[in-house]
């Protein structure tokens, strides 16, 4: 039997359907997908940002502080103020830093005292955002323990 004419035509059509395949259609949906999430994740508040790193540097800098003071026996306080925070007691007798953001204030904790004694009473500062007072950080040692970051919460203003 003779194929019919145009038959051969419909049949290579009908291989080469038009549109996307289910596979295709999964892989751009992850891919936009991926890329969602890294658009968002790279759009992080920098509010926040500022705080977390903030609060970092000052455990850091309390801790060396501790440090220096226990190494030298001699009383170290640290003291905040609305521009930075100062360390009096050091060997330069005030050793001062500015904030790292105009934006970071110091809700309570204004002072603490690091030593000379290995073990201090327990110490507790609240660094929080200025423009989003609700977003704050607590610093905090039980006397033991060096200092550490902890989550304040994203309470209302004080």
């Amino acid at each position: 039997m003779r194929p019919r004419p145009g038959s051969a035509q419909r049949a290579a059509w009908a291989s080469n359907a038009l549109g996307f395949t289910l596979l295709e259609l999964l892989v751009v949906v992850a891919i936009m997908a991926m890329a969602t999430a890294g658009v968002s994740l790279s759009m992080r508040d920098s509010s926040q940002t500022g705080l977390e790193r903030e609060g970092q540097r000052l455990v850091a800098l309390l801790e060396s502080a501790r440090m220096q003071s226990r190494a030298r026996a001699v009383a170290v306080h640290w003291r905040a103020s609305a521009q930075g925070f100062a360390f009096d007691g050091l060997a330069d007798n005030s050793y001062s830093r500015p904030w790292l953001s105009t934006d970071t204030g110091v809700r309570e904790g204004n002072a603490l005292l690091l030593g000379p004694e290995p073990i201090i009473e327990r110490q507790a500062v609240v660094l929080y955002s200025l423009s989003q007072p609700g977003r704050s950080l607590r610093i905090a040692s039980d006397g033991l323990r060096p200092f550490a970051v902890l989550a304040e919460g994203t309470g209302a203003a004080p």
